[in-house]
């Protein structure tokens, strides 16, 4: 038998090669690559697919699943089940552990044919060019930090799905006209440095620059002993582990053109309505809040009630009031921090400072709680120290203020026509997504005050988020990654249509 090897051969070489072999049985054996001219097929651009074409785009579940499942070897958390991935996590924002999966996404992405920017905030932007160099690269964007009691979805499954959107667009040879990327923003959670979604409101230009450096980490569960001693400023943690840019932070400095971003929903709605997809079209507001409480240290066994002026008492009626005025109106609220000085068991305390987390779907009515509670919370400290004693003081420190956003038309159009596209070939498909509000902040917030921006969400078990057992399906997963994938390419689509 009579073998040819080809290589990079003519049709008409072939076929001479065939004329010159006298043995009558001949195969022919193509090698696709060779080491110093690699075949390469004709990328195709976006603007060259058809609806079909973008319809039967699909993210890879078991690689969607790898990406997820092995970011998480940095920063284990709490067991809470048999299996390999049966864990929470762990992994506050520029930890070491952060510090590692950062660099996982870095080498990743690089592979993919990125090109990686970090910011002044440690914000790595990755992103695969397009035909056109000169114009900004459309975003798919979350985070890699999480909680210190935290699950292996939020932000994270975010992330992962904009690699994969790269590995698919790498492997189905497709070219954007503009660049696309992803985007991993530092502290999203606010769980380490006590703002959330700091850097992407730095980068929006809503959060001034020197205040993000300058926040020192509080102590959590999951902290260095030093937090409390000797806490260290965000600056001087993005330092510590190589990830302090030089590039500024910010929307002018480092221009995107959109902002997609997938997320569990963190929230009961869709697994209780039996929904795979919700098409995310508004964020509720909601302002974040220290509150300082200052009355005076006593005796426990010897200051009656009417002549204490008890601070952790007061808070206590300012928390319950709380709940109460946020529900009268529509809103909620909740208190996560709270610390008591001198945190002596015979001693009144004298001093508490607790957050305060006030949410409601109408930037006015978190106004008029706030103005409702400032009003009551008054009233409650001049109550204390009516005897010798003195009234307690109580005082209101605002740390984030993030109004109702509705997310832009364009962005929640192309999100919606591949969701349709994805559940199409499902039995009643129109009951399988929804539009619906967030509950909870995201990076994408920010990002919408200066680019379109949408969200996508798909179910997490029992409605379970910041907790160890959060979870969400490998099919709910890959629907959403999927749904991302295909939204990309219709903006990009949609963005040079001429």
């Amino acid at each position: 038998m009579c073998r040819i090897s080809i290589y990079s051969l003519s049709p008409h070489s072939i076929f001479l090669a065939s004329r010159t072999c006298q043995p009558v049985h001949c195969t022919l054996q193509y090698h696709r690559f060779l080491s110093s001219r690699p075949f390469r097929r004709k990328s195709m651009l976006t603007s060259e697919l058809s609806e079909a074409d973008v319809s039967g785009l699909r993210a890879n579940k078991e690689r969607l699943w790898n990406y997820i499942h092995n970011s998480c070897q940095w920063g284990t958390g709490i067991r809470w089940g048999d299996g390999p991935t049966d864990t929470g996590m762990s992994r506050l924002a520029l930890s070491q552990e952060d510090k590692q999966v950062r660099d996982w996404f870095m080498e990743t992405t690089k592979a993919l044919g990125c090109n990686i920017t970090v910011d002044e905030m440690g914000n790595i932007f990755a992103v695969r060019p397009g035909r056109r160099k000169l114009v900004p690269a459309t975003f798919v964007g979350s985070h890699l930090d999480t909680q210190p009691t935290g699950g292996r979805y939020d932000g994270i499954l975010g992330v992962c799905a904009g690699i994969e959107m790269l590995k698919v667009l790498e492997e189905k040879g497709i070219e954007t006209e503009g660049g696309v990327g992803v985007v991993n923003w530092t502290n999203e959670e606010g769980a380490r440095f006590p703002i959330s979604m700091v850097s992407s409101g730095v980068w929006a230009g809503k959060i001034p620059l020197e205040k993000a450096h300058n926040l020192r980490e509080v102590p959590t569960v999951a902290s260095l002993p030093t937090a409390a001693s000797a806490p260290e400023t965000m600056k001087s943690a993005l330092e510590k582990i190589g990830y302090l840019g030089s590039t500024p932070c910010s929307h002018t400095a480092y221009p995107i053109a959109a902002h997609f971003e997938l997320h569990i929903e963190q929230g009961p709605y869709l697994t209780t309505a039996g929904q795979r997809v919700g098409v995310v079209t508004a964020v509720q507001a909601y302002r974040w809040y220290r509150i300082n409480v200052t009355g005076r240290g006593a005796h426990a066994g010897t200051t009656a009630f009417e002549h204490r002026a008890d601070a952790l008492y007061a808070s206590a009626r300012m928390m319950v009031r709380a709940r109460e005025i946020a529900q009268n109106h529509g809103g909620l609220a909740s208190v996560g921090i709270v610390d008591i000085k001198p945190s002596s068991v015979n001693t009144v305390p004298g001093f508490v400072s607790f957050s305060l987390d006030i949410r409601a779907a109408d930037t006015a009515i978190v106004e008029r709680c706030d103005a409702e509670l400032r009003e009551k919370f008054a009233a409650i400290a001049a109550e204390e120290g009516k005897g010798i004693g003195k009234p307690c003081r109580v005082e209101w420190e605002l740390d984030l203020d993030s109004p109702a956003v509705n997310f832009h038309e364009d962005c929640i159009g192309c999100v919606t026509e591949s969701v349709r596209a994805v559940v199409k070939d499902q039995t009643n498909p129109e009951s399988l997504y929804s539009t619906i509000r967030s509950g909870a902040g995201h990076d994408s917030v920010f990002t919408s005050t200066q680019v379109p921006t949408s969200m996508v969400f798909v179910p997490c078990k029992d409605g379970v988020s910041h907790h160890p057992e959060e979870f969400s399906s490998a099919e709910d997963c890959v629907t959403g990654a999927t749904v991302i994938l295909q939204a990309v390419v219709r903006y990009d689509q949609m963005r040079f249509k001429e």
